[in-house]
């Protein structure tokens, strides 16, 4: 066991010191970041000790009046940012300051590689703005004692490899990070550029920050103020606070409910997807104030996880201050605010959507794949989840609303049609669609993962079924069309295909489920399709790939009757010897791998393929 009573040296984990080299040579403009980063973590260590207090009146001294006070000393050239919080001990040091690395410390050292300087100005939203301290100073201590415990404990390092921790002397709880500050970093003792960079990113803390026995903010919380008297900056601040991201919110939502569970909200639609928006986890990151006491950081079913996306706060004044975060997500309360929150957040958005519509594009290609997820799991909202859905179409370059898309249905057009893949601008150039281009009809290109499962819970939209253009038969002689290819084809039964129907279905076997001609090609020989009733083929490719299923049907394979190879076969097949015709039968292989490669699939036997491909390259030259 480790002896704690005496000076200890650690080595940084390995993330951590690359994270640090990175950081400590950091030349960015915007380096006066790590104040505010300093300064939030202060403040949510004040807001932790105020919640525990609640349930532990002994954590402090009686008294709630928390601040965050600075300090800089000029001949020392050192600048401290202290808390009377929550505190640290000889633990929690170690896990949070060096050897157990945060899963977002890999995180942003990847965003450092693939991104632009600017980045360095994420650093908090990856949980270690800590760091930030090594961008102005070459050695940082930390003075700190945890709340409810006697022993004070002090961790030094200059950021280049190692870190001590020793037993030190602190008269109460709380937290003092001590910056020596390096030779380019004296700005920083000014007391004029600290008020600028507090005024600039701090001013929204709700507790006092301190210099010189000078309150150096407003020290309230914003979202109890009246929302016309809060500024389109000061949303930006708080916003940054709040989510630790660097860009502007999108939309900012601040509202006040009163009733039977009064609310105040104040809530930021992110302009950039952020970087854990399809983590695991899928956690919400609106924090939780109750009478703006503190509760928690990522409150289970405040929103949905559908609106994982939302950054803020909700406070209310119908939760009990001593209700434990366990008990927090059986609370009926809770569940109306949650409501409550999802009903005004779809509703401003289908706002946005319809007065912006290109604003409202770039937020659907951020979020659309998760707001689609609601579909799935939210069926008291999902009618009017389905009105804010957007999405490409053969139409033009433009994202549709569903309720569009039925308005420009064709006379006779009794389904919503679509297709389903990896990339929209692929599912566009699929053979499967000719058909359809060519009698005019719209077609939806579904390019989410999740689309394929909310499908599975929503068969119709105002009277159309949901019909996936790769499974089933299709005929659309049936639906008007405005284009000269849209011409009735022959009989469906095509009788001059007979033989080579009956020729590839023998050569194919098990292959395939079925061989019949097809309507809804006119460029290509062939497509593969899924049965009536069949699992369509997008959703098995997406089971497969997540090994979710190992085997998938049989295809049914559908020949252009119009097309010229097939022509050629067909005439072929209708010889004496065509049951034992090499060409033929290699020939009907080749339209089956054709088939899988314009489905975006590999051969099943890539040797046999080259092989069939040059005997009948071999013929035909």
């Amino acid at each position: 066991m480790t002896d704690t009573g005496v000076k200890e040296t650690f080595s940084f984990q390995t993330e951590v010191g690359q994270l640090l080299d990175i950081v400590a040579g950091s030349l960015y403009s915007n380096r006066e970041i790590f104040l505010r980063e300093l300064v939030s973590n202060a403040s949510d260590a004040c807001d932790k000790l105020r919640y525990q207090a609640l349930t532990d009146a002994t954590l402090t001294d009686g008294s709630d009046q928390f601040s965050v006070s600075l300090e800089t000393d000029a001949k020392a050239k050192t600048l401290s940012v202290s808390d009377n919080g929550i505190g640290m001990n000889h633990d929690d040091l170690l896990e949070t300051l060096g050897t157990i690395a945060k899963s977002g410390t890999g995180a942003f050292l990847n965003a450092l590689k693939d991104g632009e300087k600017g980045e360095m100005g994420l650093i908090g939203q990856f949980g270690v703005g800590f760091y930030s301290a090594f961008m102005v100073a070459d050695k940082v201590d930390v003075l700190t004692r945890k709340a409810g415990e006697d022993t004070s404990w002090q961790w030094s390092s200059d950021g280049k490899g190692e870190f001590t921790i020793e037993p030190a002397e602190r008269d109460a709880c709380g937290t003092t990070v001590v910056l020596h500050l390096k030779k380019d970093a004296k700005e920083f003792l000014e007391e004029v550029r600290v008020r600028h960079i507090i005024k600039t990113y701090s001013d929204h803390i709700s507790f006092p920050v301190m210099l010189g026995g000078e309150a150096l903010n407003s020290a309230s919380a914003i979202w109890t103020r009246a929302p016309k008297d809060v500024t389109e900056e000061q949303h930006t601040e708080f916003y940054h606070h709040t989510s630790h991201a660097f860009d502007k919110p999108w939309l900012t939502l601040h509202s006040h409910v009163e009733g039977a569970v009064s609310h105040t909200s104040l809530l930021y639609v992110p302009t950039t997807a952020p970087m854990d928006l399809y983590d695991a986890e899928r956690k919400s990151h609106v924090k939780l104030y109750v009478n703006r006491v503190f509760i928690s950081e990522n409150t289970k079913d405040l929103v949905p996880a559908y609106l994982r996306f939302l950054r803020g706060v909700v406070d209310s004044q119908d939760l009990s201050l001593n209700v434990s975060r366990e008990m927090l997500q059986s609370d009926p309360t809770l569940a109306k605010i949650k409501s409550a929150l999802s009903k005004k957040v779809i509703g401003a958005l289908k706002k946005k959507a319809n007065k912006a519509p290109e604003e409202y594009a770039s937020f659907w290609g951020n979020f659309g794949a998760v707001v689609k997820e609601g579909l799935i799991e939210d069926p008291t909202l999902r009618d009017r989840l389905l009105e804010i859905c957007r999405f490409s179409s053969t139409l033009n370059g433009d994202l549709t609303s569903l309720a569009d898309y039925v308005g420009r249905c064709k006379e006779g057009q009794d389904a919503i049609y679509y297709m389903a893949g990896d990339d929209a601008k692929k599912i566009s150039q699929s053979p499967h669609l000719e058909g359809f281009k060519a009698k005019g009809l719209e077609v939806l290109l579904l390019a989410d993962h999740v689309d394929e499962f909310w499908l599975q819970h929503i068969t119709e939209f105002e009277g159309k079924t949901f019909k996936s253009v790769t499974r089933g038969a299709t005929d659309l002689d049936k639906i008007g069309g405005d284009s000269d290819a849209a011409d009735d084809k022959d009989d469906a039964e095509s009788p001059e295909l007979d033989n080579l129907i009956a020729a590839v279905k023998l050569e194919l076997g098990d292959l395939v489920k079925d061989v019949r001609p097809s309507k809804r090609l006119t460029d290509s020989p062939v497509c593969l399709i899924a049965d009536d009733g069949d699992m369509d083929v997008n959703l098995e490719r997406l089971l497969k790939q997540h090994g979710q299923l190992t085997d998938g049907m049989p295809r049914v394979l559908e020949l252009n009757p119009d097309h010229r190879v097939v022509k050629k076969l067909a005439e072929r097949a209708k010889g004496d010897a065509a049951a034992s015709d090499a060409l033929l039968q290699d020939a009907a292989h080749l339209l089956l791998d054709q088939a899988r490669i314009s489905d975006g699939e590999a051969p099943a036997d890539p040797a046999e393929f080259v092989r069939r491909l040059s005997a009948v390259m071999d013929s035909a030259l």
